[in-house]
């Protein structure tokens, strides 16, 4: 999630909702393909496999889902409330279904993965569910429901990897791109359904990632996004591929971790930016921060979720680490990258058991952190995760959203300390399109993932441009571009 520097309750609705994720492509005699994706950017960057397989198999994409000979929901399953929204736009598409009776209908992602055939039966209007590894097999299963068959494939694979796939760039803004190296997640956090809805951990080799960023520089991209569940445990080795096996490394078997692959990105160019996200603290070394600190088109900005600030909950969480190795983890951020490094958290307040004393303590870690922004959630027990099993969901909804408040009235005023450091500073931004209110506004980000908002001039989309910071909010930064 890249885009909102605070994400609350409320603004994670506002970000669940449908996304439109094809354009209009106007191949006649082709049957129509209408994506929509919903929840983390994975799911996005999925979106774009799906679209890609879709239109090798013949099919074309359309905007409009009146227009679709095939519409597909690409699902989250962290909270109910996501899958929630997924059963009021299937309602939504229901009319449509009694019009048109051979419109197929399917359902894509975590959500198809965790209820798989029961998807199938409590939703009548679905004809297709796929999960997140069953991609390659959806035109199979496209045609197996126009010939009015129900068709579903959830099989989890332990090799998948799409690495071969070129990815559709679905409204894209032409400046920046995700790219996924891994997939999977092999963390068993007791909240958490992905490893059950993404299968295990398996990472992506080198040498397509590499040509997949190089692609996107050749086509005027400016900046990639490296995205994995957890981007710190990747590694590759060349035993895996045979076809790579010594290549570069004089006959040896090459090992990468993630350190190394970031190097070997960033090492493509310069006048490439490179991101990544999602950090996980038991994870993340001192040799990634080296290597952020010694590339400048890495950008020093670091996604590293917290979820709580006490240790007893982090064990009932089964995250692996101590609130003592969390300060550890960001103590060597600030010390090797320095204390304007951007940190963003996840917080889950009132999971099971937590007293107001141990609420108490995810509050003295924000203190302590000073979080640049953060995405704040109430806990929300999900069927089949550790915790539904082996935790009762004691705390009363008033009270996690009373401790959720207060997390956020924090959060609001640290943002904003931390963006007022910035104020009278000069910022390299990258542009990534209009201000949102006004086309004589440009915005784009900085180095901290902060959104930068100065008067348009002469400046274009994909430049980067010096920006003095005049003002901010606990948002945005406002400037004027520095002459040269």
């Amino acid at each position: 999630m890249r885009d909102l520097e605070i994400l609350t309750e409320t603004d994670k609705e506002a970000l669940e909702l449908p996304r439109t994720s094809v354009e209009e492509n106007n191949n006649t005699g082709k049957r129509k393909l209408y994506i929509e994706s919903y929840g983390c950017q994975m799911n996005f960057s999925d979106s774009e496999i799906v679209t890609s397989i879709l239109q090798e198999g013949g099919y074309a994409t359309t905007a409009n889902f009146e227009n679709a000979d095939v519409i597909l929901l690409n699902t989250c399953a962290i909270r109910e409330n996501a899958e929630q929204k997924v059963r009021n736009r299937l309602n939504n598409f229901g009319y449509l279904k009694k019009k048109r009776p051979d419109l197929v209908v399917g359902v894509l992602g975590c959500m198809a993965e965790r209820l798989k055939t029961k998807f199938l039966e409590e939703e009548k209007i679905v004809d297709v569910v796929a999960g997140p590894d069953a991609y390659r097999d959806l035109p199979n299963l496209l045609n197996e429901a126009e010939d009015g068959q129900k068709a579903i494939n959830v099989f989890l694979s332990k090799e998948e990897t799409y690495a071969d796939i070129s990815p559709v760039r679905l409204n894209s803004n032409g400046v920046t791109a995700f790219v996924s190296i891994m997939r999977g997640c092999d963390n068993m956090c007791s909240f958490c359904v992905v490893p059950f809805t993404r299968g295990r951990e398996r990472s992506r080799d080198p040498y397509s990632i590499i040509k997949e960023c190089q692609d996107l520089l050749d086509n005027g991209f400016k900046e990639v996004t490296l995205l994995g569940q957890n981007v710190d445990s990747y590694k590759w080795t060349s035993a895996e591929l045979p076809s790579h096996k010594g290549e570069g490394s004089g006959g040896e078997v090459e090992n990468v971790n993630f350190a190394q692959l970031l190097e070997k990105v960033a090492l493509i160019s310069p006048d490439l930016r490179i991101r990544f996200s999602t950090s996980h603290p038991k994870d993340i070394t001192d040799e990634v921060l080296y290597t952020m600190k010694k590339y400048d088109n890495i950008c020093k900005y670091i996604h590293l979720p917290a979820q709580s600030g006490n240790s007893r909950i982090l064990k009932l969480m089964n995250r692996t680490y101590d609130r003592e190795w969390y300060i550890n983890r960001i103590d060597a951020i600030r010390n090797i990258l320095g204390e304007d490094c951007g940190i963003s958290q996840d917080m889950i307040t009132g999971f099971c058991s937590e007293t107001e004393e141990e609420h108490q303590d995810t509050l003295s870690l924000m203190e302590y952190v000073k979080y640049d922004y953060g995405y704040m959630f109430a806990y929300s027990e999900r069927p089949g995760t550790p915790a539904a099993k082996k935790l009762a969901d004691d705390i009363p909804a008033d009270v996690k959203q009373k401790r959720l408040a207060e997390i956020i009235d924090l959060q609001l005023k640290l943002s904003l300390e931390r963006n007022d450091r910035h104020v009278g500073k000069v910022q390299k931004v990258l542009v990534e399109g209009f201000s949102k209110r006004s086309e004589d506004f440009l915005q784009g980000r900085n180095d901290q993932n902060k959104v930068v908002i100065f008067p348009k001039e002469n400046y274009k989309k994909g430049d980067y441009v010096m920006v003095e910071i005049q003002s901010c909010s606990t948002a945005t930064l406002k400037g004027e571009a520095v002459k040269s």
